[in-house]
């Protein structure tokens, strides 16, 4: 899953003013270069084994390939052509055929995109990284940071908060252990195994902010977390005995997160910088590192493993769930949570005194699937009545309170960073929507792919809402390939804006469940090639940006109205499936959009979505109500339809 990836394209689709105004110049005189890089990469493959075992590539996977131009052209077509009128059609396919032509732009970016991946294990990884994350300038939160809202809980006490933090701290570590010593299950698709890769990013690893790109640092072996409490930031050892290196069991773990409470609320949180745009908290970590003192502080908490945020209670207008959103995106704002966090951090978890609980991550190393299954892992333990058998580990460094001597000027950067999370989580509407009329079992029982009847059910609701087809994402793992992260399938088809029309007007349902399944068929074969890397977004993003590195004329394609409406993805949607009753949530991708990620269960599904209230044309509830009457208008097709019709399916 990524959708922030996803935005970051968006913003890519817009062409830039940088290169429209400059770098015109003939693209026949970047042959010498197409070659010389043909060349160093059939040296490359020549002198080493470039899909082999290795460090950087450990299971030996094959590199992320680059389809041909002409398939993804293809497909490019048939993806915008339901966001078109006839006469942008005829454009964007003249542009498209212009832009295929031996010896025009889309044949030399293809050579020198070929080149790249000759030379690396993945040619899109470093691009990636760069482009959809560390260069991104919106603030984590709400535009890249996703929430998991766990089960609520209630604490008799504040002792009784903090054994359940323990369990959670005790459980992660146990998880990363299992990561250390290669005891997770390689996960497969089919036989072919998925890069296990992520799983070891997750702990210890921190986003670190600059000016106009920032940089991530992995501190795996350190042996701390990081405990917000009212603002206040401690350092938390959780290792010790006589080699600092047995895990502390969970009565010294209470013992610890004791100290981490007494504190008074801090007016001047610097975790609230961490929530602002990235330029901006570029600028205030450079005022910060001024100081020594501020230097250190900085630094433990970088290297932390992971952050624990024991929140404040916070007022309850509608449900749980729906609050609980709020508060694992953006902390509920600068008056409740916001500044009790360190969004840099790829794990955070949050429990609050109102038994409020979930985490919320930063996404640059890793996707959502590992995240997924360390929270089940975490509500599996915490779940647990088995005694603890764990003796005291002893000799354990106490918590340390992490100071900050903050200048008026940081001060400033502190208030404008409030200022700004206040405004951006009151713009968030939240809702959620708990289906309990059936859940995958039954979809399955028709033959059918949960997932696929359920993002055609989305593109359903998107249609009967706004009367026009939604741009639609849903990512795609690439795990099949070494380092590989995502691709994105694109929902909407003809075969999906068929089916919802034929939901609107008058027709038989045996018509109606025959447009299901070529939608179903659809999607089900656009997700088999993405898994592939055979997608479209991906490749035209690689065309693109080799387009810029090269210092050439950005192709007229990018600016076109086909790929700029097909690529303002007013839909982001993944699967994140959990067997609790849990589930992720996320901001949507454009202003005019909505996010909606799901956990199908087996009797039931659970829907985090969002939009935003500044955009009169969407709402989160309207969303949520249209989903689930979509849901049961395509459940009672199936069932009027029978065993005939099931037969074909």
């Amino acid at each position: 899953m990524n959708w922030i990836a996803q935005k970051s394209i968006t913003v890519l689709s817009n062409p830039s003013s940088r290169y429209l105004a400059a770098n015109s110049r003939n693209l026949s005189s970047f042959d010498r270069p197409v070659q010389g890089m043909l060349q160093a990469a059939v040296q490359h493959r020549n002198s080493s084994s470039h899909g082999g075992k290795s460090l950087e590539n450990p299971q030996n996977l094959p590199p992320l390939p680059v389809p041909s131009l002409k398939e993804t052209l293809t497909r490019f077509l048939t993806t915008v052509q339901p966001h078109l009128n006839e006469e942008e059609f005829r454009r964007t396919r003249s542009i498209v055929d212009k832009f295929s032509q031996p010896g025009n732009d889309g044949e030399t970016l293809q050579k020198l995109l070929e080149a790249r991946a000759g030379l690396k294990s993945n040619w899109l990884a470093e691009w990636w990284l760069k482009t959809a994350y560390l260069g991104y300038r919106d603030p984590v939160v709400v535009w890249s940071s996703p929430g998991i809202v766990f089960p609520e809980r209630t604490f008799s006490s504040e002792r009784d908060r903090l054994s359940f933090a323990a369990k959670i701290i005790t459980a992660s570590l146990k998880f990363k252990a299992e990561i250390d010593n290669d005891r997770i299950p390689v996960e497969k698709f089919g036989k072919n195994e998925l890069d296990m890769q992520q799983y070891r990013k997750i702990f210890g690893t921190c986003r670190i902010p600059g000016r106009e790109i920032d940089t991530i640092e992995f501190n795996p072996k350190s042996k701390h977390i990081v405990v917000l409490h009212r603002g206040n930031i401690y350092k938390v050892p959780v290792y010790g005995g006589s080699g600092q290196d047995q895990l502390l069991n969970e009565e010294e773990l209470i013992e610890q997160l004791q100290e981490c409470v007494k504190g008074t609320k801090n007016p001047y949180p610097v975790g609230i910088l961490t929530s602002d745009n990235r330029n901006n908290w570029g600028k205030a970590h450079e005022l910060l590192l001024t100081d020594p003192v501020n230097r250190a502080s900085l630094a433990e908490t970088q290297k932390a493993l992971f952050v624990l945020s024991l929140d404040d209670a916070v007022p309850r207008p509608s449900s749980y769930k729906t609050v609980t959103s709020h508060q694992v995106i953006h902390g509920g704002g600068s008056k409740q949570n916001a500044g009790n966090r360190w969004y840099d951090k790829t794990v955070q978890f949050i429990v609050g005194e109102d038994g409020l609980n979930g985490l919320t991550y930063e996404h640059t190393p890793a996707e959502g699937g590992p995240i997924a299954v360390l929270t089940d892992q975490i509500l599996k333990y915490a779940d647990s009545k088995e005694p603890q058998s764990q003796s005291r580990s002893g000799n354990v460094e106490k918590p340390k309170l992490l100071t900050f001597n903050l200048s008026q000027d940081v001060k400033n950067c502190i208030d404008e960073a409030s200022r700004n999370i206040d405004a951006l989580s009151g713009n968030l509407d939240m809702d959620y929507l708990h289906f309990k009329e059936f859940g995958k079992g039954f979809i399955k029982t028709h033959k059918i792919s949960p997932d696929s009847f359920i993002q055609i059910a989305l593109q359903y609701t998107f249609l009967r809402l706004h009367g026009v087809p939604g741009a639609h994402y849903e990512s795609a793992h690439t795990r099949l390939f070494v380092h590989g992260r995502t691709e994105t399938i694109r929902s909407c088809s003809n075969d999906s804006v068929a089916f919802a029309k034929s939901m609107m007007e008058s027709g038989t349902n045996e018509d109606r469940v025959e447009k299901l399944l070529a939608a179903i068929k659809a999607h089900k074969d656009y997700t088999m090639l993405a898994m592939q890397g055979k997608g479209v977004d991906r490749h035209l993003l690689g065309l693109k940006l080799t387009a810029q590195e090269n210092n050439m004329k950005v192709p007229e394609l990018f600016s076109d109205v086909g790929y700029v409406k097909s690529s303002h993805m007013r839909l982001s949607t993944s699967q994140v499936a959990s067997k609790y009753e849990a589930y992720m949530c996320y901001g949507p991708l454009v202003d005019n959009g909505y996010g909606c990620c799901y956990n199908p269960r087996e009797d039931d599904m659970l829907f985090g979505i969002s939009a935003f209230n500044s955009c009169p044309e969407t709402s989160a509830k309207k969303f949520s109500v249209t989903l689930k009457e979509s849901l049961m208008d395509m459940y009672k097709i199936l069932a009027a339809t029978g065993k005939g019709i099931k037969s074909k399916l």
